[in-house]
């Protein structure tokens, strides 16, 4: 049937689960691409040939200690990793498939400037109370017959704590700057186009429920990075980059508030390594029960001003979508 409307953009694919089924396959083909080129720069920086790079990227994920050069090699091969899997794909999908640009992924209005302010200090003023997510999680525990799983996935856990306390042992300021851009910007930008962009987006067209979308690309958000002892706290995040994106119809408020989530640990974990402050912000240690109820508290004030300041064209959906 043709279109009647000359100025509503059709979609290449029709159909919300065929046009996010081509995202995936985007995900992987760029994941695919993104890893053999990663391999391939590590060789040249590593002074690799083919053979041996393999070797040495099993054990700089297991010994990253142990490798010359180890944490440059690390975030070469996590921010490209990163980009091919996901900010590339969800750009050339949001172009070639939606055939849409970057402003439409928010309102043409932008947010009144103390809603910059607040989904800035709501990203702090959450983190106690996602710390008691963060206990509640690490303390799983699976039946006796799924006593494998849980050992496969201690193991996992075991291996991306080595690798994060590796990452996060920097005392140069320039490898902080380094860290900013790679675990905090590609992440920032490459996981709320996607998530909350355009998965959070098309299950609202679909669903027609905003909180079943935006609780389910939070899922679907924490799930694929495969931490299973952090998953309930990541999906509290997803949540609340969802709610402030549709709040206000700005993505850039969402990325805002995931580049401050991330940055924060980061720029704390470099004072406590050059010793001007003596918390170790990756410590897993309870909270006060009455900083956590307090943190509840503005968290959901700040939440609420949110709400009823943001300037939203529609419910976190692009314009004439």
């Amino acid at each position: 049937m043709q279109n009647s409307n000359p100025n509503l953009v059709v979609s290449r694919v029709p159909g919300t689960w065929g046009s996010l089924l081509v995202l995936v396959g985007f995900m992987l083909i760029g994941m695919a691409v993104g890893n053999v080129l990663a391999v391939m720069v590590l060789a040249i920086y590593l002074g690799a040939d083919t053979e041996s790079v393999t070797a040495l990227l099993t054990q700089l994920f297991a010994q990253p200690e142990k490798i010359p050069n180890g944490w440059n090699a690390l975030m070469i091969m996590q921010g490209t990793v990163h980009f091919f899997s996901y900010l590339l794909p969800t750009l050339i999908y949001w172009f070639y498939i939606e055939r849409r640009t970057i402003g439409d992924l928010s309102t043409h209005r932008k947010p009144a400037w103390p809603i910059w302010v607040l989904a800035f200090v709501l990203v702090l003023a959450f983190i106690p109370v996602n710390s008691k997510f963060i206990e509640w999680n690490a303390a799983m525990d699976l039946p006796d017959a799924l006593s494998g799983l849980e050992k496969w996935m201690r193991d996992k856990e075991d291996q991306l704590s080595v690798m994060t306390e590796f990452l996060t042992s920097y005392k140069s300021f320039g490898q902080l700057l380094i860290a900013l851009f790679v675990v905090t910007l590609l992440p920032a930008l490459g996981e709320e186009m996607l998530f909350r962009g355009v998965i959070q987006t098309k299950l609202f067209q679909e669903l027609r429920n905003i909180h079943v979308a935006i609780w389910l690309s939070a899922a679907i958000f924490s799930a694929i990075h495969f931490q299973f002892y952090g998953f309930l706290p990541r999906m509290m995040l997803g949540a609340l980059f969802g709610y402030l994106y549709y709040w206000t119809g700005n993505l850039w408020v969402a990325i805002l508030a995931h580049f401050v989530n991330n940055g924060f640990v980061l720029v704390m974990m470099y004072l406590h390594n050059v010793g001007l402050v003596k918390i170790n912000i990756e410590e897993s240690k309870s909270m006060p029960f009455v900083l956590i109820l307090a943190s509840l508290v503005v968290s959901t004030a700040i939440l609420g001003a949110i709400r009823r300041n943001g300037q939203v064209a529609g419910p976190g959906v692009p314009n004439n979508f």
